[in-house]
């Protein structure tokens, strides 16, 4: 685990994490300023926002959502510090955060709502479906659909149509996808790289589009963020599958969670698209986090593989110094003045599911604070990190 750095390298991070590469669908270029073509299913999801009052509950509702329901007191953190804390963002902008819902011991003990957003309102998550596709690869390569080492063409009969095939194209495999290695010339954080997803977005068929860029490197010796890849490993899970990609992730990942409430968006040619925009409440995104707590398992019910858990938690790689793998990022942060690792997905906008292994913790934020700087990570290491004792 890498430790999350101070100064100038920090700030850099946070922002091209907020611009394009951590959150996916990086500005410009399109109708839209979005990365997608408007007026299509494809297109930018829009958050419908009941227009609530700003909301902040250190004794969460239980809703038979499936969460139990607790204090903050009584799971080891200290209720006053997140009630100010929390209170301290009843402003106009929030500063752009929507929702905050925090998990401690298996316990739901606290939720915040701002900006018009409510519990129940789903929120685009942007790049945080990635971290969903990734479990849904875990869940496919368990039931022999598909295995780390299958190559690309393995699974894609059209291959040899694509441009610029190559040996190293030839040679991608499912590993390379889920840790951002294919070696293609594609890149999120640079606008003129070929495969930027804005590029792929103004195209009607993305696969075709993404695996048609040149190769730059080999594939699994660099990692660059690339969401045009995690399209082709959710296509491919979709063809193994014979589903959709979203009633595959229904049957085998939403419905054990209890989670009903999820929309996903296509490209103009009707593919799901697996690393974006999936909309979804923020207590339906904790009970997600809360499956890297306990082995993958919902009130004892495996949903995702132990050993995919297992390795999702690791470094594989990294991409601008921040650890990463398996379509998650990889971090440490200070607890009660030592370092805890932890693992986050992270959208653009400042959308974020933080995890930490060790203190029995998640936190969900969404926010809207799209292709610009969000305090999502701040607040979570300066404010929810520091109510822990």
């Amino acid at each position: 685990m890498v430790a999350w750095r101070s100064g100038l390298s920090a700030l850099l991070l946070a922002a091209w994490l907020a611009a394009c590469g951590g959150g996916g669908d990086g500005g410009g270029g399109s109708s839209d300023g979005d990365g997608y073509r408007a007026g299509e299913d494809g297109g930018r999801a829009v958050d419908v926002v009941p227009g609530a009052v700003p909301m902040v509950s250190l004794a969460p509702d239980n809703l038979g959502d499936g969460w139990q329901v607790s204090t903050p007191d009584a799971q080891g953190m200290i209720a006053a510090d997140l009630q100010r804390r929390l209170e301290s963002l009843r402003t106009v902008s929030s500063p752009g955060m929507d929702g905050i819902v925090i998990v401690r011991n298996d316990r739901l003990v606290a939720e915040a709502y701002f900006n018009g957003y409510a519990r129940d309102t789903q929120h685009d998550m942007r790049s945080v479906t990635k971290s969903f596709t990734a479990s849904l690869a875990g869940i496919a390569i368990e039931q022999g659909l598909i295995t780390l080492d299958d190559t690309l063409p393995q699974h894609i009969d059209r291959f040899a149509e694509f441009s610029n095939v190559d040996e190293r194209k030839r040679s991608i495999r499912i590993i390379d996808l889920l840790n951002m290695q294919t070696g293609l010339n594609c890149d999120d954080g640079v606008e003129s790289s070929p495969g930027n997803e804005t590029h792929m977005y103004r195209h009607d068929d993305w696969i075709k589009y993404i695996l048609g860029v040149p190769m730059q490197t080999d594939p699994g010796t660099f990692a660059s963020y690339c969401s045009g890849g995690v399209t082709v490993l959710g296509s491919i899970i979709a063809t193994r599958s014979g589903q959709k990609l979203e009633d595959f992730a229904r049957a085998r990942l939403l419905d054990p969670l209890n989670m009903a409430s999820v929309r996903w968006l296509h490209s103009p040619l009707g593919v799901t698209n697996a690393s974006s925009a999936i909309q979804l409440r923020p207590r339906d995104a904790a009970k997600f986090g809360n499956l890297f707590l306990n082995g993958g398992r919902w009130y004892g019910v495996q949903v995702v593989p132990q050993t995919w858990i297992e390795r999702t938690a690791e470094r594989h790689t990294a991409i601008h110094g921040e650890g990463y793998g398996w379509l998650w990022w990889k971090s440490s942060f200070q607890v009660r003045g030592s370092s805890q690792p932890g693992m986050y997905a992270s959208g653009n906008g400042g959308n974020m599911i933080f995890v930490l292994p060790a203190e029995r913790l998640v936190v969900v934020i969404t926010a809207s604070n799209y292709n610009r700087s969000s305090p999502s990570m701040g607040f979570f290491r300066d404010s929810i990190l520091p109510a822990i004792h």
